[in-house]
């Protein structure tokens, strides 16, 4: 339940982005926040939430994470500007951070048997594909008749009921050994990831050459050298950037922040072509969507029975080629487009994207110890965040740049570039699905692994001793 609501606020809100544009009088700039302001706070925050949860026990975090997640809802539905719309989405996010990570970690400590935790492991990526596939659709039904403010309501009901639920039936329960709190990492990665997002979306209304830009570009650098100067002296770190010495791990960090960065634009993009220039109704542009949903639903699994069978590499592959060839298809799309044309190159996007997800995780856990395999997943998560962010800022940006930062005609040969974009994150997927899985890699990730395996026995024997 709590995957469903997160999942299908994230497509739910673009849908309604026209609506919100229209009622709150935002520009362009004022949409990419109404996304960001919730991606971006998710991202910063998913390593703390999962260690808190370990530290204060799972079950509390991941009520708390309801109720702050439900109450932001409820906020967002009476937001009375875009400036109050993106402070009530960044509440919601705070509790977001805590679902999530810290369910996947309720199931792993509750199924403890095998067969029935990839049962209920299967279960949850069945509703992850659902979600996508209900947003478009749910927020259509709901923007048309009532308004964008209701496609927050929907959240509040689920959450009391998941609240009640997790009273119930979930167990509570904590590491034995909690990772420290990091709080200077954790504020570097947040100001890194503020203020970079900020300097790309801002830039096309302030100018690239302004002093505002160019200082958030400053302090972007300057809290990305602190992360690479602070971190590796740190026992415990936030991040620890020994695991991008494996190049699976790398790679799979690439690979996820170049995909969700293909879907953030491709979702922000094409709602806004979908209704402001097609002049479709929400719930007309929600459906156009479904091929793409739908394509990516079917393709998940496969990928996943691939991985089991071949190994991360082909699902990879199909992926990149995926996404590179649906950017290079959008490129030649205008506004009169055939609608069956339109729907089959999003098919092609639902496929590349839905091969995607398993071999990204599969990656990078590959080669890691069991102790480390979760934060190694936590991080691959996290670049899912972050690309997406950047994905709604980059693509928004370019767009912008080119209409001056207002919505208006030409929006359709502004977004070319955009789509070319698109293209390049394919391509990088492609190349990291041959980089990040051979045998070089596998050796890497070996390397990787035998380091903390030595530092974990030393450190059980200084404890036993």
């Amino acid at each position: 339940m709590s995957l469903l609501i997160v999942a299908v606020d994230n497509t739910i809100v673009n849908v309604a982005l026209p609506a919100i544009g229209r009622d709150l009088d935002a520009p362009l700039s004022g949409l990419q926040w109404t996304v960001d302001s919730y991606t971006l706070v998710l991202a910063s925050l998913l390593l703390l939430s999962g260690s808190t949860g370990d530290r204060i026990g799972r079950r509390r975090t991941f009520q708390i994470g309801l109720v702050i997640f439900s109450a932001g809802s409820l906020l967002c539905s009476v937001a009375p500007s875009l400036e109050w719309l993106v402070i009530f989405r960044m509440v919601q996010a705070v509790g977001g951070s805590m679902l999530n990570p810290v369910a996947m970690s309720i199931i792993t400590n509750t199924f403890t048997e095998p067969a029935e935790r990839a049962r209920a492991i299967g279960v949850w990526a069945g509703v992850a594909g659902l979600s996508m596939a209900l947003g478009p659709l749910v927020g259509g039904l709901l923007v048309e008749p009532v308004g964008w403010r209701a496609i927050f309501w929907i959240n509040v009901p689920i959450g009391v009921a998941a609240i009640l639920l997790t009273a119930r039936f979930v167990p509570e329960s904590r590491a034995a050994r909690p990772r420290r709190i990091d709080p200077v990492g954790q504020l570097l990665v947040a100001v890194l990831l503020a203020t970079l997002t900020y300097g790309i979306i801002e830039g096309p209304v302030a100018g690239w050459g302004a002093a505002s830009t160019l200082i958030c570009f400053a302090v972007a650098a300057v809290a990305l050298a602190g992360l690479l100067i602070y971190e590796p002296r740190r026992r415990e770190p936030l991040i620890d950037l020994r695991f991008f010495r494996s190049l699976p791990f790398s790679g799979a960090a690439v690979i996820a922040l170049s995909a969700f960065a293909g879907l953030g634009g491709f979702l922000f993009l094409n709602t806004l072509y979908l209704q402001n220039v097609r002049g479709l109704s929400a719930l007309q542009a929600g459906l156009c969507t479904l091929p793409m949903a739908l394509t990516a639903l079917v393709a998940a699994p496969l990928s996943g029975r691939l991985v089991a069978r071949r190994g991360p590499r082909p699902s990879l592959v199909v992926a990149g080629a995926g996404l590179a060839a649906s950017g290079v298809l959008l490129t030649f799309v205008t506004s009169t487009t055939p609608l069956p044309a339109l729907l089959a190159v999003y098919a092609v996007f639902g496929l590349g994207f839905g091969m995607v997800n398993a071999p990204v995780t599969n990656t990078a856990v590959s080669g890691m110890p069991l102790a480390q395999a979760g934060v190694a997943a936590a991080v691959a998560s996290t670049s899912r965040q972050v690309g997406q962010a950047l994905g709604v800022a980059i693509s928004g940006s370019v767009v912008a740049s080119a209409l001056g930062g207002v919505l208006g005609a030409g929006f359709v040969r502004a977004g070319q570039a955009a789509w070319w974009i698109l293209a390049g994150y394919g391509a990088l997927v492609l190349v990291f699905a041959i980089v990040s899985t051979g045998a070089r890699a596998r050796r890497s990730a070996e390397r990787v692994a035998e380091q903390f395996d030595r530092e974990e026995r030393q450190e059980e024997k200084a404890r036993v001793g």
